[in-house]
């Protein structure tokens, strides 16, 4: 397992326990992480699993690609640290990763 923190707009935290080879979507969802409504269920079809990655972990995570890259566009408020968590998946190396949630999803 690996811990994952998801800091919500309001600036409370929720640190979740994640299974690697899931996602940080699935992690979410499982652990009833307010905001992240992942309405799709994981396809890639919907950004409603939009998070924000913190600085210090964009430089550890592959960049968003195709199809992830194009439904950023209709995220909310997507910036340069906006990924979709449906399409984080989750790797030992992720021990500590810090999300935050967006104030509401598109």
């Amino acid at each position: 397992m690996v811990k994952i923190t998801f800091v919500q707009p309001d600036g409370s935290s929720v640190d979740v326990d994640a299974k690697v080879g899931g996602t940080v979507m699935e992690a979410a969802v499982n652990n009833m992480v307010k905001g992240i409504d992942a309405d799709c269920g994981g396809a890639c079809a919907c950004a409603t699993c939009h998070v924000y990655i913190s600085d210090e972990w964009k430089e550890k995570l592959q960049a968003a690609e195709g199809m992830e890259s194009d439904m950023l566009e209709y995220a909310y408020e997507p910036d340069a640290s906006s990924r979709l968590s449906c399409q984080l998946r989750i790797t030992p190396e992720m021990e500590g990763l810090v999300i935050r949630v967006p104030s509401q999803q598109s």
